[in-house]
């Protein structure tokens, strides 16, 4: 250490700031981090980020927040239909990061248990599997983690595109089936299913079952679904 280097004996001490800084918003802060971030990455992964930073919901998201845009889906969903009540149990199933978790239990549901192959974070008030909701045995965790039959299934599982058109269109609608069988075998009378799909998408069997076992099926698409997206919700209510 220089001699210019060393601190003088007699020299006043540096302020501590104990303020936080002000000005922007919670959503804006970090953003030129990920943008550097970003330039690492392929040109797909950059365009999402981009795409991510720019959009009013994702935006949104982060200044209040919710873990995700698609917090505002579900929002606007149960805006229609009133599908979570105060005491309502539960189950979001493809739950991660956990933004449909969060509205569920800050619109008064009692009970909530979500299951996803990724981890999600914790979230108080919520019981959180890692698994394969496929696997023997997830589905009585659930129930069990509620205390009893749910009054609400979420699904928002999502699968790993291949590319080839027909092999994902299947894979979307077993999807779909699954999560549909869980709800018809465990929901109470009366009770709703909530489940992504996409334009196009030929769901002919499941809707069918759906409306032998639900008072009323319709598809849904939220406004803030991104507007070039195929994305539609599949809303049953009233479970007979």
């Amino acid at each position: 250490m220089s001699e210019d280097e060393k601190p003088q004996e007699n020299a006043p001490e540096r302020r501590r700031m104990v303020r936080p800084p002000s000005g922007g918003t919670a959503a804006g802060r970090g953003m030129g981090q990920k943008m550097k971030t970003a330039d690492k990455k392929s040109l797909s992964s950059q365009s999402w980020i981009k795409r991510q930073l720019s959009d009013k919901w994702s935006e949104r998201a982060r200044a209040e927040g919710w873990r995700s845009r698609a917090a505002f889906k579900l929002m606007e969903i149960d805006d229609r239909h009133r599908l979570i009540k105060k005491g309502s149990r539960v189950i979001d199933l493809g739950a991660a990061p956990g933004g449909w978790i969060q509205v569920c239990l800050d619109r008064g549901a009692s009970a909530v248990a979500g299951v996803d192959l990724l981890m999600i974070e914790p979230i108080p008030g919520a019981t959180l599997i890692q698994a394969d909701f496929t696997q023997p045995g997830v589905d009585d965790q659930l129930i069990e983690a509620i205390g009893g039959r749910p009054d609400l299934v979420l699904s928002d599982m999502a699968h790993n595109t291949v590319g080839h058109r027909k092999t994902d269109h299947l894979k979307i609608i077993a999807l779909i089936e699954i999560a549909a069988d869980f709800a018809i075998r465990t929901l109470k009378p009366g009770g709703a299913f909530v489940s992504k799909n996409f334009q196009g998408g030929d769901a002919g069997g499941v809707l069918a079952r759906l409306r032998e076992e639900f008072e009323t099926v319709k598809y849904v698409k939220p406004e803030s679904s991104r507007k070039g997206s195929a994305e539609v919700f599949l809303v049953a209510l009233n479970k007979k």
